[in-house]
C-alpha cells in the first residue's frame, strides 16, 4: 500500500495549491470564464499492449481520472486503470474479426502528474502529459467484481508491483461541461530493465 500512500500524499499536498489558484468569491469575474473551468473528471476504456509476452498481448479494461487546473494551461491529474480482459484479432478470408476473453493476469496502474493543455475553457483542448506511479500485475480466475478489484488493490506494493512512468498526449472535445477525451502514450515500467508498452484511453469527461 506504500504507493497509494505516496499518491494520496501528493494529492493532499498539491490540491490546496490548485484550489488557491482559482479566483475567489471577492475577485472580479473574468468575462471569459466558466463555472466548469476548475477541473475535470473522466471515465474511460483502456487499451494496454503488453509487449513482454511473445506474441504481445492486448489487454483491455476501464479506468477513471480526476484533475484540477493549477492554471489555464496546466492541470494536475491522478488516474487508475484496471485491465481484466484480452483482445484477440484474427484474419480470415472474410476479413478481420475481434473477440474478448477474461484473463487471469490483470494489470492495475496508478499514475499522477501534470497535464499541459492548449485551451482551458474552449470546446477543443489538445494536451501533453507526463505522469509517474506504479503498475501491479496480479492474477485471479474470479469473475470481475468490486471484490476482485479490491483484491488487486490490496496487492499493491508486493513483488508484482513496479515503478511506472507515462509520457503521452491527446485531445478533448467539449460541449459545455460534457465532453469526450482520447489519449495515447508510452506506459513504461522498470523490471530488470525498462519495458515500453502502448496505452490508449478514450471515454466521456465532465468539467467542473
Amino acid at each position: 500500500m506504500k504507493f497509494i500512500s505516496i499518491l494520496a500524499g501528493l494529492v493532499m499536498f498539491i490540491a490546496p495549491a490548485c484550489l488557491a489558484a482559482q479566483p475567489g468569491a471577492d475577485s472580479a469575474p473574468d468575462p471569459g470564464s466558466r463555472a466548469w473551468d476548475h477541473g475535470e473528471i473522466a471515465v474511460f476504456a483502456d487499451y494496454y499492449r503488453f509487449t513482454q509476452f511473445n506474441p504481445a498481448s492486448n489487454f483491455v479494461g476501464v479506468g477513471a481520472l480526476v484533475g484540477f487546473n493549477a492554471s489555464p494551461h496546466m492541470a494536475l491529474e491522478a488516474e487508475m486503470t484496471y485491465d481484466f480482459s484480452k483482445n484477440f484479432t484474427t484474419q480470415s478470408g472474410n476479413g478481420a474479426s475481434t473477440s474478448f476473453s477474461r484473463t487471469s493476469l490483470r494489470p492495475l496502474t496508478g499514475l499522477f502528474g501534470p497535464k499541459f493543455q492548449i485551451g482551458s475553457s474552449g470546446p477543443v483542448r489538445a494536451f501533453i502529459t507526463g505522469k509517474v506511479g506504479f503498475v501491479d500485475f496480479s492474477t485471479s480466475s474470479k469473475a470481475i467484481s468490486s471484490g476482485t478489484f479490491t483484491g488487486a488493490v490490496s496487492n499493491i506494493g508486493g513483488s508484482g508491483t513496479f515503478f511506472a512512468a507515462y509520457p503521452g498526449g491527446g485531445i478533448e472535445f467539449f460541449g459545455g461541461p460534457i465532453g469526450f477525451r482520447i489519449e495515447a502514450g508510452d506506459q513504461l515500467y522498470l523490471n530488470n530493465g525498462v519495458h515500453n508498452d502502448l496505452k490508449v484511453d478514450a471515454g466521456p469527461a465532465i468539467r467542473f
